[in-house]
């Protein structure tokens, strides 16, 4: 079997990333020097390369993404939302629900778009 367990992001500012999704997930961080960082708090090592670029972004109010899509699951995704707003995140798509449930995109500080989503009951 094959899986995937590892996703690394462009960084624009790893410092600032960082804290970011230490803020929204609550997530710890090891450096690799000063323009890499990986986190293994979600059981899939995450890795932010200050080296990389970010892709462009979709459309805002747009349901779909350009290239891969990283999309984490919630059980409560109005406190999601609301951490990713504190932290400084913007909301790309705001909340929208689909047959399989309610997700919302939002784009991090190094302009890298990602989803979550509550599962429908």
């Amino acid at each position: 079997m094959t899986a995937i367990d590892y996703i690394e992001l462009p960084a624009t500012d790893v410092q600032l990333t960082k804290s970011f999704y230490t803020s929204v997930f609550g997530w710890e961080w090891i450096d690799y020097g000063p323009t890499y960082a990986s986190s293994t708090s979600t059981g899939i090592e995450i890795a932010l390369n200050g080296q990389a670029t970010v892709g462009p972004p979709h459309a805002p109010r747009s349901e779909n993404a350009i290239g891969p899509f990283v999309l984490f699951q919630t059980d409560d995704l109005a406190a999601v939302e609301a951490a990713v707003r504190s932290a400084g995140g913007d909301i790309a798509s705001p909340p929208y629900t689909y047959p399989g449930g309610s997700r919302f995109h939002f784009t991090d500080p190094s302009g890298n778009i990602l989803g979550v989503y509550q599962a429908a009951e």
